[in-house]
């Protein structure tokens, strides 16, 4: 397994790991839909460009996600996403 991140043209999302309870790498995905409006960026944007700038933030979505019972693999939403600023 890669621990790159990578598009998936077919599904239309970024497929991605992160790491959890002392290593344990977990798969995760987001949608370009949900990257493109969570934040804001043009309709053409590269998925995966925006994913690389809010690695973070993505990352603690997939956490929480986890933390709600939530099984692997994690299929963020943009929902998922604006549960961050609340």
């Amino acid at each position: 397994m890669s621990d790159a991140p990578y598009f998936h043209d077919a599904s239309g999302t970024v497929r991605f790991w992160v790491a959890v309870d002392g290593g344990n790498a977990v798969s995760a995905s987001i949608g370009r839909e949900a990257l493109r409006y969570h934040f804001r960026t043009a309709e053409g944007a590269d998925s995966l460009e925006t994913f690389g700038q809010h690695v973070p933030e993505i990352e603690a979505a997939v956490r929480r996600r986890l933390a709600q019972g939530f099984m692997e693999p994690v299929m963020l939403r943009e929902h998922d996403m604006r549960s961050a600023q609340g």
